[in-house]
């Protein structure tokens, strides 16, 4: 008899859990293998693995991503050159980039972004990278101390999650604001 009561609240109870954890219409649901850490909302933290990555790509844009058949395409900036000796890149960033509240991707946000940053490479960008220099609102100067055939690979690809970011230029002062105020990537789609 008991173990027959246990049943039914047993079976009462997974046949209603369903429908009270059931979401709201329009709102996304995911499912990972893994127990997710706050850091991997965190472009500007994450260690240099590929598990944190499953959430960034989705969440952050970068100046450039790899995608298939190119490891280094155009994302927030719609182009980008390098000298000839190698030592300075110049990206221009797309027209019309939003943040998640609609204000504009500058120039600003990147170089705050990459002297946020202090990942998995993050001393070995900074010790490759001489300065960043905001040449106009949409257009941003990295400027290597030596010609560095790496740096888009380590900048721009998943080798390291160094994406540009949310500054506070006209906002906030970036030593007043926290980290859950800002985007730590450069990207149109970041926290806020």
């Amino acid at each position: 008899m008991r173990l027959r009561s246990w049943l039914v609240v047993l079976l009462a109870v997974s046949v209603v859990t369903p429908a009270l954890a059931a979401p709201e219409p329009g709102t996304m649901v995911w499912g990972v293998h893994v127990t997710l850490v706050s850091r991997w909302l965190d472009p500007g933290e994450t260690e240099g693995l590929i598990t944190p990555f499953m959430v960034l790509y989705p969440l952050h844009d970068a100046l450039v991503k790899p995608m298939p058949g190119n490891i280094s395409t155009p994302s927030l900036a719609e182009s980008w050159t390098v000298s000839k000796d190698g030592i300075t890149y110049d990206f221009v960033l797309r027209k019309n980039a939003k943040f998640h509240n609609g204000d504009p991707v500058t120039a600003e946000d990147v170089k705050f972004t990459f002297e946020r940053y202090k990942g998995a490479s993050a001393r070995l960008l900074k010790d490759k990278v001489k300065e960043v220099q905001v040449v106009a609102p949409n257009r941003v100067r990295f400027v290597l101390k030596e010609a560095w055939p790496d740096f888009m690979a380590f900048y721009g690809t998943s080798a390291t999650p160094s994406a540009p970011g949310r500054t506070s230029s006209s906002r906030s002062s970036p030593a007043s604001s926290s980290c859950s105020k800002r985007s730590p990537t450069t990207g149109a789609r970041p926290r806020r």
